[in-house]
């Protein structure tokens, strides 16, 4: 068919611009996909996870030991091979894995899953699989649950700063693989720079806390708590300051920021932040 409309263009001379004018009302019919395709994008940290894979559905039929066997390489997914990205290097249950882009395959069983990540990105299905490619493979245990899932999926949950919870789930199995991320090292440096730069606008209150949060130095978390409350006299950035004269062991000092901190809080309506103080305060009796 292709052959033929070529040969037609060219015995009359149509530029392929005038062919595509001439084709573009012709009636076409568009189906659904069996297995639609889909992106899941998330943010863990500083790091970004994209997972691209299509979906396919149960309709019937048996999935693990059945359209899906035991003991095979498994596309996790349907049509081209699972694609994973992660941003920066991650682990994945304790695994070390480099920022990239990979397949992501699977050899299911009834009491252990084998996750393959594999270095050749772009490749259909399982069928020109090869170990020799692969950058580690990692064990996961399966759960039953109490319910059908219909429709393939991969889930990112349990999203905390240093870590989260990558899940794939189908029929009544989920499959969860811990994945945790290096936030710290780079966040410090980003932080570092800002403050040590000649920025008019800098982050005091936020580089404070993280200093704070992280047990970093306090001295330079007390610093820069200082220079944001000379910008904003707030409650909750002067109970960041007796929190952290508090770590460095100067008490008194320490109640006195609560305790104006407290009235503060008061004069600003917030009763939870009059609670924090007086917690505070009376931890330091």
């Amino acid at each position: 068919m292709k052959f033929k409309t070529f040969s037609l263009i060219v015995a009359t001379g149509l530029s392929l611009a005038a062919t595509s004018a001439a084709f573009a009302g012709v009636p076409k019919v568009e189906f659904p996909a069996p297995s639609p395709a889909c992106t899941l994008k998330q943010r863990v940290g500083l790091t970004d996870i994209e997972i691209d894979y299509s979906r396919p559905s149960m309709r019937g039929r048996q999935i693990f030991g059945g359209l899906v066997p035991y003991d095979q390489v498994w596309r996790a997914g349907a049509n081209e091979a699972t694609k994973i990205i992660f941003s920066t290097p991650v682990k994945l249950n304790g695994t070390d894995v480099p920022a990239g882009i990979y397949a992501l395959f699977a050899i299911p069983r009834k009491d252990e899953w084998t996750v393959i990540i594999n270095k050749e990105a772009e490749q259909w299905g399982a069928y020109k699989y090869d170990e020799k490619d692969d950058v580690v493979r990692i064990k996961a245990k399966p759960v039953e649950i109490d319910r059908s899932v219909e429709t393939f999926a991969f889930n990112i949950d349990n999203i905390k700063d240093n870590s989260s919870e990558l899940v794939m789930v189908w029929d009544k199995v989920k499959v969860p693989i811990n994945i945790e991320v290096n936030y710290a090292d780079k966040l410090r440096s980003q932080i570092d720079a800002v403050m040590d730069s000649d920025n008019a606008k800098k982050p005091y209150f936020q580089a404070a806390m993280y200093y704070f949060n992280n047990n970093l130095d306090l001295q330079k978390a007390k610093k820069w708590v200082d220079a944001a409350i000379a910008e904003r006299d707030a409650h909750y950035i002067v109970y960041l300051k007796a929190e952290i004269l508090k770590k460095l062991g100067d008490k008194e000092g320490a109640i006195a920021a609560a305790k104006y901190s407290r009235e503060l809080a008061v004069k600003a309506n917030d009763p939870g932040y009059v609670k924090f103080n007086d917690e505070l305060i009376s931890s330091l009796k």
